[in-house]
């Protein structure tokens, strides 16, 4: 029962072949089965996970067809959960019990969720491999002497692991994608304002993206139609319609413009590279249409993130103080206390105008730069990563810029506030996943989820299982 997508195992629930109790006890012995392996939670809720599965049976029995119902998930440790310790995986927040559910958990319970837990995650979300948690570092199930990815590695490790259907993540630049690609899984990054902040822990206010990791596209489309919409305790959220992502999932993609800028292959890793030129030959098999396009250099985003994303984790970081809540802040670990002092300067009177002011500036050029491209094209398609995942403890993730070097094909996307998903795309010779970034415009998550879809209809990297 641990392969079973949502879909399937909705299918499963309805038709009584299995109940909620039972798929919730077989992932509860997975993860303590292979938890030791992998450390993807820093929280594993078991007895609420019972006794949330008996309701939902008892609620089928009695005619709800809820579209999560009894499906169990696992949920990044950023987002609050009422009565559930919520870390962020930093000590600093160790003994923390939230009194309320973020409008993500919110709708997710509404929706029948059985959760399972918190899982681990870069302190604060400041990282891309979850080696900067203070409750250790996960790992990659495809080959435990790997990094999972981050911030959301705990989350994406969960779901390839096999210890979860499905893992709610969060991104600010990459932290859904790139960990979804280093662990081989679906992960779904939405234009900023479709999903809810409210109650997740804010890393950069103005990038913060909360999105699903999943086995397949489609349970990424279900996830995503309960996670959208307009949130009154989140003014940043859009009131646009949300679509009927599942019921338009199978569309054509005859003619489908598909943008490729050079850009985005420059420096990636050969075999990285050949597996998704190979990945849009499929496409373009299925009718799709390859137009080349001049998009800025994806190098240009790593100044413009830097300075953004640090600028707001000063101001974020601020509330916690040890008086309102959480421990004092001697707790802050190395990697939190260094962007809270480059964000800190860069706010400055002083230097405001030469970097911060400047920094949104650019970040309007590739706003525009993107827009421009987007009217020539339906989505952008390039490596989510240059590089396969790396192993835990090298000097290359242990540079204070490895974070923003990691994510710098994610990145311009997530600062232009765009929908893009990682799919996996085979494998390098070692056996690490490879995963390719289909970017959409604003809203456009619609047409990435169709693109996704007909490639993963085509090919069968999706059902591959790490060996644990």
């Amino acid at each position: 029962m641990t392969n079973l997508t949502i879909t399937k195992a909705l299918e499963k629930l309805k038709n009584k072949e299995i109940s909620s109790v039972e798929l919730t006890k077989t992932f509860l012995e997975r993860i303590k089965k292979v938890e030791p392996k992998i450390n993807a939670f820093v929280t594993v809720t078991e007895e609420e996970a019972l006794r949330n599965a008996k309701d939902a049976d008892k609620k089928r029995a009695n005619g709800s067809d809820a579209p999560l119902l009894g499906i169990p998930l696992s949920i990044k440790d950023n987002f609050s959960t009422k009565g559930v310790r919520t870390t962020a995986s930093s000590k600093v927040l160790d003994k923390y019990i939230p009194p309320y559910d973020a409008t993500v958990v919110t709708k997710l319970k509404e929706a029948g969720m059985v959760l399972l837990g918190k899982t681990n995650m870069d302190a604060w979300a400041h990282g891309s491999s979850t080696e900067t948690s203070d409750y250790g570092q996960s790992k990659n199930p495809w080959n435990t002497d790997y990094l999972p990815g981050g911030s959301s590695g705990g989350a994406a490790a969960s779901v390839a692991a096999g210890e979860v259907i499905a893992a709610i993540g969060s991104e600010t630049a990459g932290s859904i994608r790139q960990p979804a690609s280093w662990c081989g899984v679906v992960g779904l990054k939405p234009t900023y304002g479709r999903v809810s902040r409210s109650g997740v822990i804010a890393m950069g206010s103005s990038l913060d993206s909360p999105g699903p990791i999943t086995k397949s596209v489609e349970d990424a489309a279900l996830v995503l139609q309960v996670l959208a919409g307009v949130d009154p305790l989140d003014a940043t959220t859009s009131p646009l319609p949300v679509p009927d992502y599942l019921k338009n999932i199978n569309r054509e993609i005859t003619n489908l413009k598909i943008g490729i800028s050079e850009d985005y292959f420059e420096g990636v890793d050969t075999e990285v590279k050949q597996k998704v030129e190979d990945a849009i030959k499929v496409l373009e098999k299925l009718g799709a249409k390859i137009k080349k396009i001049k998009l800025f250099s994806p190098k240009y985003s790593i100044a413009v993130y830097t300075i953004i994303m640090r600028s707001e984790v000063s101001s974020n970081l601020a509330r916690f103080d040890g008086i309102r809540y959480g421990s004092d802040r001697s707790f802050f670990a190395e990697e939190a206390k260094r962007r809270i002092m480059l964000g800190t300067y860069v706010l400055s009177a002083g230097y405001y105008d030469q970097y911060f002011n400047k920094a949104l500036k650019v970040r309007s050029l590739i706003i525009n730069d993107f827009k421009k491209a987007f009217e020539d094209v339906d989505v952008v398609i390039a490596p989510t990563n240059p590089k396969t995942a790396l192993k835990a403890g090298s000097d290359e993730a242990k540079d204070p810029m490895f974070g923003e070097l990691a994510d710098i094909l994610v990145e311009p996307s997530s600062l232009a506030g765009l929908s893009g998903i990682n799919i996996p795309v085979g494998f390098s010779k070692k056996g690490l996943p490879i995963g390719m970034d289909i970017i959409g415009p604003q809203f456009g998550e619609q047409t990435i989820l169709n693109v996704a879809k007909k490639y993963e209809d085509e090919t069968e990297w999706n059902l591959k299982e790490p060996n644990l």
